[in-house]
């Protein structure tokens, strides 16, 4: 039932405070603001938390109405008491309520000066929720009564500093032992600060650490044998030299993972091994086990001469003790030390894949040419500048920019490659921007851009001449330093990224048909390479031929491994409008298709159409003379010349060609070329 209180006084003006005991004392102290609700309850976002599991999670409150303070139950699961009487509603308090929540009890006092109780007493030092001492009602400020920036375990002042007590002088040793053993970046390291801590007391005379070559976990049949054990470390305090302990307790301390303390160990044939001990005329020894819950790693030995200090059992436990901290340490140490290895595996295997693949984008031939070529890309790789790579289809140019990218000091960062004729306007922002989530239909997450992934890399733009002028116009901002936007985002995005654009287009023309930004041109036309059509560098062909059939074979175990001299003579002559990647293509159809370990003229398939126009088969070399024409006319001549000689067929012409038929269509399109009428329907 409900149960009322006549207050003698208010406290709706006056400091209040909520004690709560802990077992015998009253030890933490809560100031209660006024205005504040103060929540009381098991979970840790309460202002006030009981450790009791009859608690529920949120219990009860306190709050301030005009006139005095009130106790509220929260629904809790077993009810909350104020002298022994269970609440029911908003409880008014007085002082020196006691609150009953399980088996914890707060007490409502406006006074903390005076006991709360006849049984128990506020303890010395008790302190409040602030973390500070209590403070007397009326004091202005608290009192800041000690402060340290070490702990007292850190220093080495000895008993005086610490208490006098040996159970204070081992805690602040294995204190400061513990930190030093944290530190250390080495097993041998690790097992000399451990033994100079043991010895450094005075009463070990020899130490060691002792190791086993593998660690043994507690559920293998088989238990390690004391001859395992290797010396990790040793120390001793005389010109003693240091024994191996005995095997019988090497073995006791192995199989039973227990510490030992054995005394007159030379008088006790159980526990020496051939006078090993008794030679040293030792007395007292300990051996403690260096393990974890699951594992054994060795042991720790320890004894004294005959004339030292005994050992006693407060030495075995600080021994132990060290031992278990020991085993801590070097678990993570070996752990630490795999996830180095693992770490330095991966860059060795990464800078193995990158040589690869550098050796892979490495360009093939030694003609003057190429050498030219491959001058050039010495010259412009070590520098940040934008270069802007043109030939014919096939000739290479993604070969020439990741052999720029690998040469530079950007070669540890990533190499992007982007293709700008390959996606529509919108799906090509996309791409190299990123976008943001429901930024257009179909986005339905946040992606990243080229630009971004390129970040302290190298971005490779192919075919930079089929952008659109609205993407060219944000793609200059970026080369010129701007930072840039997701699309569909509003956080600006800067990039450190080199950019090394491709194109077989014409742009001065582009730039005249107002397809092409002249602004954006001169920002690409910082350093221009020129790769050459493999017609203009033909000795290359048996190189390359060879390179390519090498490549293959040791992809599909073939059996090939040459060229007759009539099937290298055919590939020389013929003229190679598809260049590089069309004899790439051709070697590669040769190894399927070759009966024997080496490729004959019979295997080399470049086209067994006749033209009708000028009654030569496709596929025949085509001599032609040296004219003082545009690269684009030249493109333009020989593609006309390609779908003569199929009758239109453009996908048979896109294959002579070494493209694709969708590029054959740009290139009809921009050259503004179109069958004639004459000719009839299109085929192909």
């Amino acid at each position: 039932m409900a149960y009322e209180r006549t207050k003698s006084e208010s406290v709706s003006d006056q400091s209040v405070y909520l004690i709560l005991r802990d077992e015998l004392k009253w030890r933490n102290v809560f100031r209660l603001a006024p205005g504040q609700v103060t929540t009381i309850g098991r979970a840790p976002t309460n202002r006030v938390v009981v450790p009791d599991d009859i608690c529920s999670r949120h219990h009860c409150e306190i709050y301030q109405t005009d006139s005095e303070w009130m106790l509220r139950d929260l629904g809790s699961r077993n009810g909350t008491l104020v002298e022994g009487c269970r609440v029911t509603d908003d409880w008014p308090l007085s002082d020196g309520d006691q609150i009953q929540i399980g088996e914890c009890s707060l007490v409502f006092t406006l006074d903390i000066s005076r006991p709360p109780g006849n049984d128990v007493s506020l303890e010395s030092g008790t302190e409040t929720c602030d973390g500070l001492p209590a403070v007397p009602h009326g004091a202005p400020e608290p009192e800041i009564v000690f402060r340290r920036h070490k702990t007292r375990y850190h220093s080495g002042g000895g008993a005086d500093a610490i208490g006098r007590d040996r159970a204070s002088q081992e805690l602040a040793r294995m204190y400061r032992l513990a930190l030093e053993m944290g530190s250390t970046r080495d097993i041998k390291e690790l097992s000399e600060i451990v033994l100079e801590g043991l010895i450094s007391d005075g009463n070990v005379s020899i130490g060691a650490v002792l190791l086993l070559p593998k660690t043994t976990d507690r559920l293998e049949p088989f238990r390690p044998a004391p001859s395992q054990l290797q010396i990790a470390a040793y120390r001793t305090t005389g010109d003693e030299t240091y024994e191996k302990v005995s095997n019988s307790l090497s073995t006791i301390v192995l199989n039973d993972w227990e510490a030992v303390l054995a005394r007159d160990i030379k008088e006790d044939s159980r526990l020496t091994d051939k006078a090993s001990l008794q030679k040293l005329q030792a007395y007292s020894v300990i051996c403690a086990p260096i393990r974890t819950k699951d594992a054994i790693y060795g042991l720790i030995h320890l004894y004294t001469i005959q004339g030292g200090s005994h050992l006693e059992l407060d030495d075995l436990d600080y021994t132990l003790a060290v031992a278990d901290q020991f085993a801590v340490a070097l678990e993570h140490l070996q752990e630490k030390q795999h996830l180095q290895d693992g770490l330095a595996k991966a860059t060795d295997e990464a800078k193995t894949l990158r040589h690869q693949l550098a050796i892979e984008s490495d360009l093939v031939g030694d003609s003057p040419a190429m050498q030219s070529l491959k001058d050039t890309i010495a010259r412009v790789a070590p520098t940040d500048a934008t270069a802007l790579i043109r030939g014919e289809s096939g000739v290479g140019k993604e070969l020439v920019a990741r052999a720029i990218h690998f040469s530079s000091d950007r070669r540890s960062g990533p190499f992007v490659c982007m293709n700008c004729a390959a996606l529509s306007e919108t799906l090509l922002e996309s791409e190299l921007f990123g976008h943001e989530k429901g930024s257009f239909t179909g986005a339905t997450g946040r992606k990243t851009g080229k630009f971004e992934q390129a970040d302290r890399g190298t971005l490779f733009l192919d075919e930079v001449g089929e952008m659109s002028l609205s993407v060219q116009a944000k793609f200059l901002r970026v080369l010129e330093g701007h930072p840039f936007e997701r699309v569909g985002g509003g956080s600006p995005i800067t990039v450190d990224v080199r950019v090394v654009a491709a194109t077989n287009r014409d742009l001065e023309q582009a730039i005249e048909e107002k397809t092409f930004r002249q602004d954006l041109f001169f920002r690409l036309f910082v350093m221009e390479i020129a790769v050459p059509a493999l017609r203009d560098h033909a000795s290359d062909i048996p190189v390359l031929a060879h390179y390519f059939l090498q490549k293959f074979t040791a992809k599909a175990s073939n059996r090939v491994q040459d060229f007759s001299d009539a099937a290298i003579q055919h590939l020389m002559e013929y003229h190679w409008p598809g260049n590089i990647r069309e004899l790439q293509n051709t070697v590669e159809r040769a190894v399927i298709l070759a009966r024997n370990s080496t490729i004959e003229l019979s295997d080399i398939q470049l086209s067994t159409r006749t033209s009708s126009r000028r009654g030569t088969t496709i596929g025949e070399p085509v001599k032609q003379e040296n004219r003082d024409i545009s690269l684009d006319r030249l493109e333009r001549e020989h593609i006309l010349g390609t779908l003569e000689r199929t009758s239109w067929n453009k996908s048979l012409a896109a294959q002579i060609l070494g493209i694709e038929r969708s590029t054959l269509d740009r290139k009809l399109k921009r050259y503004k070329v179109s069958r004639p009428s004459r000719s009839g329907r299109e085929s192909g």
